[in-house]
Order: C-alpha cells, then sequence, then structure tokens
C-alpha cells in the first residue's frame, strides 16, 4: 500500500448565518436612527388626530396707577417643540439600534417594550422637570400619549430590522 497524501481545506463563509451573525456598531446606529425618524414621522401623523391641548391663558394685573377700564389677557403660545422631537426620536432610535445589535433581548415584544420605557421617561418625567416636554393635563392625554410611544416602539423596531438586513 502506498501513502496517500491528503490535505484538508477550510474555507471560511463570508454569509452571516454560516458564522454566525456579525455586529456593527454604525450599522446598528444607523438601523435604529433610521427606525426612529420613521416612527416620529407616523406618530406626527397621529398625532394631528388627537384632541389639541387645551392652551391656558394668562390674566395680568395692571401696574398700580394704570386705568382699569378694560382686562389685558395675553395668550402664551406654547413652544414648539416639534424639532425637539425629531431629534430625540433619531437619538433615542440609534441608541436603540445600537443596544439591539449586540442584546437582541432589547427587542422583545417587537419594540413595544422600547417604547413604554421611552414613554415613561418623557411622559411627566425628567423631560418634564427641566422644561422640555410639556406636562399632560388629563388621563385620556397620558394614556393617547402612552399608546403612540408603544406604537412608535414597535415601528422604530420594524424599521429597525429591515434596513440592518439591507445594510
Amino acid at each position: 500500500m502506498s501513502p496517500r497524501n491528503s490535505t484538508l481545506t477550510l474555507v471560511r463563509s463570508s454569509s452571516p448565518s454560516a458564522s454566525g451573525p456579525s455586529h456593527s456598531l454604525a450599522k446598528g446606529i444607523a438601523a435604529g436612527l433610521v427606525g426612529g425618524l420613521a416612527a416620529m414621522a407616523v406618530r406626527s401623523y397621529l398625532k394631528q388626530s388627537y384632541a389639541p391641548r387645551v392652551q391656558r391663558q394668562v390674566t395680568l394685573e395692571l401696574p398700580p396707577g394704570e386705568s382699569a377700564d378694560h382686562s389685558m389677557v395675553v395668550r402664551r403660545r406654547p413652544p414648539d417643540y416639534r424639532a425637539l422631537r425629531w431629534g430625540l426620536s433619531a437619538a433615542a432610535g440609534a441608541a436603540y439600534g445600537a443596544v439591539a445589535e449586540y442584546y437582541p433581548a432589547a427587542t422583545s415584544k417587537e419594540g413595544a417594550s422600547f417604547g413604554l420605557a421611552l414613554g415613561a421617561l418623557s411622559q411627566d418625567g425628567p423631560l418634564t422637570a427641566i422644561g422640555l416636554m410639556p406636562p399632560s393635563e388629563s388621563t385620556f392625554e397620558k394614556a393617547t400619549e402612552m399608546t403612540s410611544f408603544v406604537i412608535f416602539g414597535v415601528i422604530t423596531e420594524a424599521v429597525r430590522r429591515i434596513v440592518r438586513k439591507l445594510i
């Protein structure tokens, strides 16, 4: 019998499914950012159908010596929070994408958990305390806001998954 030369060649596959999931912080952040912006677009559209916030009126007293023939009512417009909300949504989506990239359990309940956590932080929480968000006024408004945050989380997750597969 003659000895045979045997060679074994190992070939590394480039597909992520064969070698396990590939993690990329940049791709996770990008996918989450797109998801957060898409979710904010939907949330903004849905907010148009909600009952508008009641504008508060502030009555000022006239200084002494001024004519009191008429009262002065100053109507303050609430600050425009749209730019802040879009920025926070992009940042929250990016952070969520980064976490989801390395800790898949963060995507539990198809993103609803993320939405609830984000709602708990922003609804009458620290953002309201420092004046970045207006306080909720009624139970209906609070429930509507929390529902919109759950929808935000689910949409963020759905878009994040699609974008992450594409990039």
